[in-house]
């Protein structure tokens, strides 16, 4: 099964207030693992970059002024998520930002139901706790030490970490890889059998063997496997 984690940095948090995704950062999956192929991209939002988003993901309107436009990446982008479910932290919100990107070419708009929402999730396996992505990530051991800012890439390598705690990848890794089962294979063909010193004693009472033996012979007859052998 083929999965894709997306993020988006943009310039704002309203596509209707004129704000635009600046980069765009995938990692897919398959059978919940990483294979290592990624997309990312940075944008020019052909607007201004405001200060309290730049403090969020330290893009610069100056850094952007070359990049490329989303009608120019938008086919490899598409062609990257394919078919495959987007897993998003937060979904509802990098969503509306790719299909404001969308309607803007008259591209197919990316329904909610494609979306796996890693927050949604938590709250359904972790009620109580805080859902942001660096909360989880320190909840899971995650390491953050490369997150000085945001990065819709590094985000999503970080969510899609997130994601595999929070469908117990890890211990599927363990348990159905298959090395580890030729490994164990090997071990358990070339391990002497452990034997009991004493055997333990039995837990049936001498009236309970003798109703069973009735039993047998009454109802089974000789030739009940109790009595071969």
């Amino acid at each position: 099964m083929r999965e894709i984690v997306l993020d988006t940095e943009t310039t704002g948090f309203e596509p209707s207030d004129g704000h635009r995704i600046v980069e765009i950062g995938c990692v897919e999956l398959m059978d919940h693992f990483p294979t290592g192929k990624t997309f990312q991209r940075y944008l020019n939002p052909d607007r201004d970059m405001p200060p309290e988003a730049e403090r969020v993901h330290g893009i610069t309107g100056a850094f952007l002024a070359d990049k490329p436009r989303f009608p120019e990446i938008a086919e490899a982008f598409l062609q990257f998520l394919g078919d495959a479910p987007l897993v998003i932290h937060n979904a509802s919100f990098d969503l509306k930002f790719v299909n404001a990107e969308l309607d803007r070419i008259g591209g197919e708009r990316i329904p909610a139901a494609r979306a796996i929402d890693t927050i949604e999730m938590a709250k359904s396996k972790l009620p109580g706790v805080r859902y942001s992505l660096d909360e989880l990530c320190k909840r899971f051991g995650i390491d953050l030490s490369a997150r000085e800012k945001h990065g819709a890439l590094l985000d999503a390598e970080l969510t899609a970490q997130v994601y595999l705690e929070l469908i117990g990848g890890r211990q599927k890794r363990l348990l159905l890889a298959p090395a580890d089962d030729a490994a164990a294979a090997t071990v358990d063909e070339n391990r002497p059998a452990r034997t009991r010193p004493a055997p333990l004693p039995p837990l049936l009472t001498a009236a309970e063997r003798e109703a069973h033996a009735y039993f047998v012979r009454r109802e089974l007859g000789e030739g009940a496997v109790w009595n071969w052998g």
